[in-house]
C-alpha cells in the first residue's frame, strides 16, 4: 500500500487543516508537521513550548502554545483549545499518546473532525515492560477513531498491524518522509562563523539519546582516530545522554577530537562540509536527518536502523549496534573517498506538497 507518486493536486485553500504536536522541539516528527503546515499557513498547536532547540517558523505561521511547564498540563488545556476545531477540520498529529488522546476524544463524541495520525517510530519493538504496556492501552483507547494512520515504511506498517489486530489495514498507509530540499540546499550555503567548519570532520546529528547510537559511533571513531590524526567527530544535538557521552569521550582520551556541539539552528553547512556524514542509530522510524545529509553531501553512511534504508543505493550501509562494523564502514568510506551522485530523482516524490496532497487524497 505505498502511495505518493501520482497523487493529484488538491485545492488546499478549501481544506481546513490544523497540526498538533507535543512540543516545538526541532525533532523529525515536528519538522514533518511544520513542512505540511507551511504549505498554506495552517495553525500549529503545541502542548508545551520549549525555548531551546526549537523549530523556526515563517513570520506568517500561526503558532499556538498551550503552556510552558509540562506536556501533561498541555493535554488538559488542549481539551478547551480543541473546542474551536471540533467540527469541519482535518486534525493531523504525531506521537502515539497524542494520537490516542485525540482518537479517544472522537470516540466519546467530543471531536467530529477528521483525524490523521502519523507514526513517528516503531513503538512495539522499541519499548518493553510497563512503557510498552502503556502504549498498548493508548492504542486500544484511541487509534480506531482515526481516518488515516501514516507509517513511514513497510516495516513500520507491518509492526503496527501485527501488534494492533483491531486496526483496519485499509486505513494504514505508507508515506515516505518529505524533505524540503531547496530549504536544505539554501541553508547549506549560509555562512556560519565557526572554526570547526574549517577543519576536517565527520558529522552526526540527532537528539542525544541511546537509540541514536552515538556511544557506538564515538567508540568506532576512537579506533580510526590514530590513522586520521587531523580528523574530528562533530555531533550536533542535545539530550539526556550528554553526560554519559562526555564520560566516554574522556575515557577514550578524545576530548580534543570529539565535539558535542549542542543544538545548532542550521546544521546544513556542517552536513555539506563534512568529509563524511554518519547516521549511527540503533532503531528509527526513518531518520529525516539522513535525507538532509544526502541532499548536500555525496559521502553518507547509515546503519540499517529503519526500513527503506537497505534500498538506497547511493549511501554506505552497515549493521546496527556494532562498533566493529561501524568502524570498518567509516574507515572504508574515508579511504575510498566515496562520492555518490544522488541526483534529484530520489527526492522528487518526497516534497511536502506531494506528501500533504497524498494524505488528503487518502482521506477522500
Amino acid at each position: 500500500m505505498k502511495h505518493g507518486n501520482n497523487s493529484p493536486n488538491i485545492n488546499l485553500d478549501l481544506k481546513k487543516l490544523v497540526f498538533i504536536s507535543l512540543t516545538n522541539s526541532a525533532g523529525g516528527a515536528e519538522n514533518v508537521l511544520l513542512m505540511m503546515a507551511n504549505i498554506n499557513n495552517s495553525p500549529l498547536i503545541f502542548l508545551k513550548q520549549v525555548f531551546s532547540a526549537g523549530l523556526h517558523f515563517n513570520k506568517n505561521q500561526e503558532v499556538q502554545y498551550l503552556n510552558k511547564k509540562s506536556i501533561f498540563i498541555g493535554f488538559i488545556f488542549l481539551l478547551a483549545r480543541l473546542f474551536h476545531y471540533r467540527r469541519g477540520y482535518i486534525i493531523v498529529s504525531s506521537h502515539p499518546y497524542l494520537n490516542a488522546y485525540l482518537g479517544f476524544l472522537k470516540r466519546v463524541g467530543f471531536l467530529k473532525s477528521v483525524l490523521v495520525a502519523r507514526e513517528c517510530t516503531s513503538i512495539f519493538t522499541r519499548y518493553k515492560g510497563l512503557k510498552k504496556l502503556s502504549y498498548q492501552i493508548a492504542y486500544k483507547l484511541g487509534y480506531n477513531s482515526h481516518s488515516l494512520i501514516i507509517c513511514q515504511t513497510d516495516v513500520m506498517r507491518n509492526q503496527l498491524l501485527e501488534h494492533n489486530k483491531f486496526i483496519s489495514p485499509n486505513k494504514v498507509v505508507i508515506l515516505e518522509n518529505p524533505i524540503d530540499i531547496e530549504h536544505v540546499k539554501k541553508g547549506a550555503v549560509e555562512f556560519i562563523s565557526d572554526d570547526d567548519l574549517k577543519s576536517s570532520f565527520i558529522c552526526a546529528a540527532g537528539r542525544l539519546i541511546p537509540e541514536k547510537g552515538f556511544s557506538i559511533l564515538i567508540k568506532a571513531f576512537a579506533d580510526i582516530a590514530p590513522e586520521h590524526k587531523n580528523l574530528r567527530l562533530i555531533i550536533l544535538g542535545d539530550g539526556p545522554e550528554k553526560n554519559n557521552l562526555l564520560q566516554i569521550i574522556k575515557q577514550l582520551s578524545l576530548l580534543d577530537r570529539v565535539i558535542l556541539k549542542g543544538h545548532v539552528n542550521n546544521p546544513f553547512p556542517y552536513f555539506k562540509q563534512a568529509k563524511l556524514c554518519v547516521v549511527s542509530s540503533i532503531q528509527e522510524g526513518f531518520p529525516n536527518v539522513l535525507l538532509q545529509m544526502m541532499a548536500v553531501n555525496k559521502c553518507v553512511l547509515s546503519t540499517l536502523c529503519a526500513g527503506g534504508i537497505e534500498e538506497i543505493t547511493t549511501i554506505i550501509k552497515t549493521e546496527v549496534n556494532n562498533v566493529n562494523a561501524l568502524r570498518s564502514a567509516i574507515s572504508s568510506a574515508l579511504n575510498q573517498s566515496c562520492k555518490f551522485e544522488q541526483g534529484n530523482d530520489y527526492f522528487k516524490n518526497r516534497t511536502p506538497d506531494i506528501f500533504l496532497n497524498t494524505v488528503l487524497k487518502n482521506i477522500g
